[in-house]
C-alpha cells in the first residue's frame, strides 16, 4: 500500500478513534451531572434501562478503540493491510468498509462458515 493511502487510513482511524471518545466523555459527563428525581418508579426505571443501553453501546465502542489502537500499531509497523492468515492483502474497499479488520474477505468468509458449521 502506498503511503498516501496509508496517511488516509491512519487519518480515518483517528478521527473515527476521536469521535468515540468524544461520545464517551458526553455519556460520563451526562451520567455524574443529571439530578433526577421521579417519583414515579416508571420513570425511574425506564431512565434505569435507557443508561443500561446506552452504557452496553459505549462498551461495544470501547473495544472498537482498542482494534482502532492495534490498527494504527499495525500501520506503523507496516503490517497494516495485510491479512493475518495468509499473508495476502486486504482489498482497499474491505479496508474502508471496516479499517480495523485484519482478515481478508476470502480468510473471514472461511472463518465464518467454521463458526457457524461449530454453532458459535
Amino acid at each position: 500500500m502506498n503511503a498516501k493511502k496509508i496517511a488516509y487510513f491512519k487519518k480515518l482511524l483517528k478521527e473515527q478513534r476521536n469521535v468515540l471518545i468524544l461520545e464517551a466523555q458526553k455519556t460520563v459527563s451526562g451520567m455524574t451531572d443529571s439530578k433526577e428525581n421521579f417519583p414515579d418508579p416508571t420513570d425511574r426505571a425506564t431512565l434505569e434501562s435507557d443508561r443500561n443501553f446506552l452504557l452496553r453501546i459505549r462498551g461495544r465502542e470501547r473495544k472498537l478503540i482498542l482494534k482502532i489502537e492495534e490498527a494504527l500499531e499495525r500501520i506503523e509497523d507496516g503490517s497494516f493491510g495485510i491479512c493475518e492468515k495468509c499473508g495476502e492483502d486486504i482489498s482497499e474497499q474491505r479496508l474502508k468498509a471496516r479499517p480495523v479488520t485484519t482478515h481478508c474477505i476470502d480468510c473471514k468468509k472461511r472463518e465464518e462458515a467454521m463458526e457457524k458449521a461449530r454453532g458459535d
